[in-house]
């Protein structure tokens, strides 16, 4: 709980600073992995904004309570920014009150997860497994019936409400 405290804090200081967290990044892992979908980065770069590039492709996180769809309401489906495969359900999103867009659980073969350990913390970083582009990270702090968190970037993902 001291740890999720100290980040909180963190997150408070970079808010009132003006954002000095926003959109931080480390970067791009090396990866083995092959994906159905792949650009080169001059062509991700084209393809997305500047916030979606730094978190997609490499591994930044957008402000906490930047995003609107941390606020999101309507039922619908929530789709990776970079190739629009589906990704969440808003059957299972809910309101962890961290300030980015929160899910108990993934749709079926949706997302792919890797060791994170950057930033001095291990991590599960939950990434797309049609384009390989980074989404979040996953918490064993979440509700049930799984009792995890899926913390997305809301910049990394779209959502289509449904009729």
């Amino acid at each position: 709980m001291a740890r999720r405290r100290e980040l909180f804090g963190l997150l408070g200081l970079g808010i009132a600073g003006g954002g000095l967290l926003s959109l931080r990044s480390h970067p791009a892992k090396a990866s083995a992995t092959v994906y159905p979908v792949s650009h080169s980065d001059a062509e991700w770069r084209s393809m997305l904004s500047p916030a979606a590039y730094t978190v997609l492709r490499q591994q930044g996180t957008e402000a906490p309570f930047s995003s609107k769809l941390d606020y999101e309401t309507r039922k619908g489906i929530y789709a990776c920014a970079g190739c629009a495969l589906p990704v969440y359900s808003s059957a299972t999103k809910y309101d962890s009150h961290t300030g980015w867009p929160s899910f108990w659980q993934p749709l079926p073969k949706g997302i792919d997860q890797s060791s994170d350990n950057s930033f001095g913390m291990e991590r599960t970083e939950i990434h797309c497994s049609r384009c390989g582009s980074h989404l979040g990270h996953v918490f064993p702090d979440g509700p049930q019936p799984t009792g995890l968190r899926y913390c997305m970037n809301g910049v990394a993902l779209t959502f289509t409400a449904s009729a």
